[in-house]
């Protein structure tokens, strides 16, 4: 990896976490998905024209089918990341996302293909189980505490994050579908599946866009252009070199919520980022 495509992949790691930030600010506020995906294809469709008819950029009903899949995986993702900001804490809720995805990813990788990790991948699966259960804290207290919700759309959340990047893998990689096409097709497509709940509950999304103005115009910026740096780096660099850097954003996201937001637990919740983020670094370079 070079110099470049390293601080790349960091500035990528802070965008999604900054974005992450603003997201949990908004909460579950009506509408607030649905009006960051229309801005998001609003605002880089100049980008998608130039790409389109100065690079000479084809679209085929294979690629099409996979980034209507993508679609439907960000979407959910994105629900149910909303969910989870709702009912829980930025340092509680991200780390336990991002840590959950690639411990599925082995773990199903063991069960179904019957593969066997190396003995550095097998440190970094009990770094990331303890790391998550040291996050999470006493299994006893989760429902006197009121956690038992965050944690499920946690961890539902991560599951999506698992599917999605090896779906978006195989569509620029494979597939050589353009990373910027890819993202406008499916902030598209996430707006339109939006629009008939927008429309139904339109008083309270014209409220979301009046008090949250700016965390919506954030996060239609941010959150397209820290995916869109990674889908670009995926094109020239393996997955076991960018994902390990990547999630360096757990860390970032964490010290977020711990230093900005005030959450409680912070001293907990940074050395239970510092594990995750060591265990996913394992299982990529293992």
């Amino acid at each position: 990896m070079s110099p470049f495509v390293f601080l790349l992949v960091l500035v990528a790691a802070f965008l999604h976490a900054s974005w992450n930030f603003m997201a949990k600010r908004a909460g579950n506020s009506k509408g607030f998905v649905w009006l960051f995906n229309v801005l998001a294809s609003i605002i880089y469709v100049p980008v998608l024209s130039y790409v389109l008819f100065a690079g000479h950029t084809s679209f085929s009903w294979v690629q099409v089918g996979f980034a209507l899949g993508s679609s439907c995986l960000h979407l959910a993702y994105f629900l149910f990341l909303q969910r989870g900001y709702e009912t829980g804490d930025l340092s509680l809720s991200y780390p336990l996302a991002r840590g959950t995805g690639p411990l599925l990813s082995t773990l199903f990788a063991i069960a179904i293909f019957n593969e066997r990790p190396a003995v550095g991948a097998l440190v970094g699966i009990a770094l990331l189980i303890v790391g998550i259960v040291f996050l999470v804290g006493n299994p006893l207290r989760i429902f006197a505490e009121g956690k038992r919700r965050a944690i499920l759309y946690a961890l539902l959340t991560g599951v999506f994050i698992a599917i999605y990047t090896l779906w978006d893998k195989e569509a620029v990689s494979t597939l050589h579908t353009s990373p910027l096409l890819m993202m406008e097709f499916t902030s598209i497509v996430m707006a339109v599946l939006l629009l008939p709940a927008s429309l139904k509950h339109w008083g309270q999304v014209k409220e979301t866009w009046r008090s949250q103005r700016l965390e919506v115009l954030g996060v239609a910026i941010l959150s397209p252009l820290a995916y869109l740096i990674i889908l670009f780096v995926l094109i020239s660099n393996p997955v076991s070199q960018v994902a390990p850097l990547r999630e360096s954003s757990v860390l970032i996201g964490t010290l977020m919520g711990t230093r900005l937001l005030a959450e409680k637990q912070g001293a907990r919740r940074i050395v239970s980022a510092a594990l995750i983020l060591v265990g996913i670094t394992l299982l990529a370079i293992s």
